[in-house]
């Protein structure tokens, strides 16, 4: 497999050459995109933990390079005015290093106003991308974000480069490693705080610098899709485990949700059906399928582990037609992912931006594309016993149907909710976190 530099070389390549076709069509001759500015904290001396702009971080792999520009035009390398402050409160950005600043005219500056200085000329043929700063709103002629050139750049960033895919898996095989460490915590019998620490220490990563929240649930607080708290007491039983956590290599993210069950019990054995039904959504998908359709599909299979398990005693088109397999399974199949963690165009019709939204059944899919060869998305099925949507059948139409003290066995266990992050080649589809899994 080719190194790192060559990977980034080419993808550098093909990236400018992409981005400078789209300048060219919207008559843009030079592009500005900051990196981003940090956010003090108001009447406060602490600014937000920082993050690179994406828009940046598809040339630079810096996550944390604050006040910093890129200068884009249509031939030569890109000027990178890279702001390395004299500071004794706070560790300044070390000098570039790695296999990427070959690739740019990397100019050091040392008070960000003199980032100035590698300013185009202020011109209706400059595109700022990303938010403004202090210094691009001194372009005043200048184009923020024109709709035509930034829908088409996020129409692209599906698709991934080779160099784009070697980062995914190496996010991958971090958070794998993370994981291990996290249900080893569990086992113990720790508290949410300490798998989390866990997972944390593993990764060699500080809690900020991760791509999201991680989501550390045991017991009913699996039920809670965006679980936060994180609970510091141990609870007197563990029941279940849901880690929902992922890692951030060279500024592409990792995305990986497992569930765990304390005993070997009936739990368990809806984990493994739920396990066994998400390695064949992947299995089965074909390259341009609609993304959509694969999310129906795994209604109709969630939709048969609910009858299986005897949740619900109706045929399974019958739970999905009736909208009961959204209640155990209310979110979206999953999204695309890279330099975001919910990658930008996931409701593209086309490079234009014009909108493909979920339909009504589906309000929380977060992708309505096609599987093209390229594309980097996360499959989680999942299923999940709320209260808050159950108690709505409890006394409507099919309210016999429910066998509802089999479903309220099910909630000190919360839910179940299982995710990888894929790649879809020409004619097959790459598991990079079974992958990663499988190497560590």
């Amino acid at each position: 497999m080719s190194s790192l530099v060559e990977l980034y070389q080419q993808h550098m390549d093909d990236l400018l050459s992409r981005h400078r076709q789209l300048m060219k069509a919207a008559d843009i001759d030079y592009l500005v995109i900051p990196s981003g500015a940090p956010i003090r904290i108001y009447q406060d001396d602490m600014d937000y933990p920082f993050k690179s702009s994406f828009l940046f971080r598809t040339y630079v792999p810096l996550t944390e390079l604050p006040d910093s520009y890129l200068i884009i035009g249509h031939s030569g390398k890109p000027v990178l005015a890279y702001y390395q402050p004299v500071d004794f409160w706070h560790t300044p950005p070390s000098d570039p290093s790695g296999f990427w600043p070959a690739c740019f005219d990397i100019q050091i500056i040392t008070e960000f106003e003199q980032a100035l200085r590698y300013f185009p000329e202020n011109s209706d043929k400059v595109a700022i991308l990303g938010e403004p700063t202090r210094l691009t709103e001194k372009l005043t002629n200048a184009k923020q974000n024109p709709e035509s050139l930034i829908n088409a750049i996020y129409w692209q960033r599906a698709y991934k480069s080779d160099y784009e895919v070697a980062s995914l898996k190496l996010a991958n095989e971090l958070a794998a490693k993370a994981h291990n460490a996290a249900e080893h915590s569990f086992r113990q019998g720790n508290s949410e705080q300490q798998i989390h620490l866990a997972y944390v220490e593993a990764t060699g990563m500080m809690e900020h610098q991760m791509p999201y929240g991680n989501i550390v649930a045991l017991n009913q607080h699996c039920s809670i899709l965006h679980y936060m708290e994180c609970q510091s007491i141990k609870p007197n039983t563990h029941h279940s485990f849901l880690i929902d956590a992922g890692t951030t290599v060279n500024g592409y993210h990792s995305d990986i949700t497992r569930t765990y069950s304390f005993q070997q019990d009936e739990f368990a054995d809806l984990i493994t059906a739920m396990d066994e039904m998400q390695r064949r959504c992947i299995d089965s998908i074909k390259t341009d399928q609609q993304y959509l359709d694969l999310h129906v599909d795994a209604h109709h299979q969630i939709a048969s582990i609910i009858q299986q398990f005897g949740l619900v005693d109706m045929s399974p088109e019958s739970i999905v037609e009736t909208g009961i397999s959204a209640n155990f399974f209310p979110h979206g199949l999953g999204h695309l992912i890279g330099l975001q963690v919910h990658d930008v165009g996931g409701q593209f019709a086309d490079a234009t931006g014009k909108a493909n939204p979920p339909p009504k059944e589906h309000p929380f899919l977060r992708s309505t594309r096609k599987m093209e060869a390229g594309m980097a998305f996360t499959i989680e099925p999942g299923l999940y016993f709320i209260e808050t949507l159950l108690k709505q059948h409890r006394n409507g139409p099919h309210k016999n149907s429910f066998n509802w003290q089999r479903i309220e066995s099910f909630m000190p266990y919360g839910g179940i909710r299982i995710e990888d992050d894929i790649v879809i080649n020409q004619n097959s589809v790459t598991n990079l976190t079974r992958d990663a899994f499988a190497r560590v």
